[in-house]
C-alpha cells in the first residue's frame, strides 16, 4: 500500500463533499446534519465497536503522550509568539493562533486516515490518544482564554467538565474503556448496530468535512493562515516525530500514529472555540482551509517518512 493510494480515498471523498456542496447538491441544512450524526452517533459508534474488539490490546506508554503533546506544545507556542508580534492581536487572539496550530482534525480526518494507514496495529494507540487529546487540548485552551476572566476557577473548571460530559466523543470513549477493561463485548443485536453506524462514519465525516468547507473563506488573512498552516503541517509532526522515534522509547506503530495524527490539517474545534469567544474567526476558518488543501502533499510526504508509502 503506498501512500497515494491511501490519502485518495481520503481527500478524494473531501472534494466530492466540497463539489457536492458549491453546485448545490448537498444543502447547508444536509451538509450541517451530517456534521452532527457523525459527531454524535457514528463516530462514537465506531470508538465503541473498535475499543471492545476481541484481541484489539496495547501498552500504555506514557512516552507516547509525551511525544504528542511534546510537539503540539511546541507549535502552540510557536503560534501564539507569531501572533503576539502581529500588530492588533490581544491575548486571547494569540493563544487562538496556536491553538489553531496545534489542534489536529482528529475525528474527520484523522481517524479514517490513520486506520487506512495502520489498520489494528493503530487502532488502540490512536484512540488511546483520541482519549486524552480531546480533553486536555480544549481544556487549555478554555482555561488559558478565561484565565483574566470573572469566574472563579472552580467554575471554569465545572463548566469545562459540563462540556466534557456532554460531548459524544468522549463518553463514547469512557464506555469503551470501560467496556473493554471488564471484559464485555457486544454481541447480537447490539453488534449489529454499532457495526452498521460505524460502517458509515469515515465516508460520512469526510463528506461532511468537504461541504462545510464551502463555509470558509481564505482571503481574510492569508500570511496569517500561511503561518498557522506550515507551524500544523510541518512544524507540529516533525517534532512529534523527533520525539517520537529519536528521543523516547515505543513501539513502532504508536511513534507513527503520533507522527500521522500530528500531521492533520487545523481541527474544527479551532474554528468553534474562536467562535465562542468572538475573537480570529476569520484567521482560524481561513486556516482549516488552507491546511486541508495542502493536507493531500504533506500528508503523502509524512506517509513515505513512515515507511508507509
Amino acid at each position: 500500500m503506498n501512500a497515494v493510494t491511501i490519502i485518495i480515498p481520503i481527500f478524494g471523498i473531501i472534494l466530492i463533499g466540497w463539489a457536492a456542496a458549491v453546485t448545490g447538491l448537498l444543502s447547508d441544512k444536509v451538509s450541517e446534519g451530517l456534521s452532527e450524526y457523525v459527531f454524535a452517533i457514528a463516530v462514537p459508534a465506531l470508538i465503541i465497536g473498535t475499543l471492545t474488539r476481541p484481541g484489539l490490546t496495547g501498552d500504555l506508554a506514557w512516552s507516547y503522550w509525551l511525544a504528542y503533546f511534546g510537539g503540539a506544545g511546541f507549535a502552540w507556542l510557536c503560534g501564539s509568539l507569531v501572533a503576539w508580534r502581529r500588530h492588533g492581536i490581544g491575548r486571547q487572539g494569540a493563544i487562538l493562533h496556536g491553538f489553531a496550530a496545534s489542534q489536529s482534525n482528529t475525528i474527520f480526518v484523522g481517524v479514517p486516515m490513520i486506520l487506512q494507514a495502520y489498520g489494528d496495529a493503530g487502532a488502540y494507540p490512536l484512540f488511546l490518544l483520541l482519549a486524552v487529546h480531546l480533553p486536555l487540548m480544549m481544556g487549555c485552551a478554555t482555561f488559558l482564554i478565561e484565565a483574566e476572566g470573572d469566574r472563579p476557577l472552580l467554575h471554569r473548571l465545572r463548566g469545562l467538565a459540563l462540556v466534557l460530559l456532554k460531548n459524544p466523543i468522549f463518553v463514547a470513549l469512557v464506555i469503551g474503556l470501560i467496556l473493554k477493561s471488564i471484559g464485555i463485548v457486544p454481541a447480537g443485536p447490539a453488534k449489529a448496530l454499532i457495526d452498521a453506524f460505524s460502517a458509515t462514519a469515515s465516508t460520512c465525516a469526510l463528506i461532511a468535512l468537504g461541504a462545510g468547507l464551502k463555509r470558509y473563506r481564505v482571503l481574510f488573512d492569508l500570511p496569517g493562515a500561511v503561518v498557522v498552516t506550515l507551524l500544523k503541517l510541518v512544524v507540529h509532526p516533525l517534532v512529534v516525530w523527533l520525539l517520537a522515534f529519536h528521543v523516547f522509547s515505543m513501539p513502532t506503530a504508536y511513534a507513527g500514529v503520533a507522527t500521522l495524527f500530528a500531521a492533520m490539517p487545523v481541527g474544527i474545534n479551532a474554528y468553534l472555540l474562536a467562535m465562542r469567544y468572538r475573537t480570529e474567526t476569520g484567521l482560524v476558518a481561513a486556516s482549516v482551509l488552507t491546511s486541508t488543501l495542502l493536507a493531500p502533499v504533506t500528508t503523502i510526504a509524512w506517509l513515505m517518512i513512515l515507511g508507509r508509502a
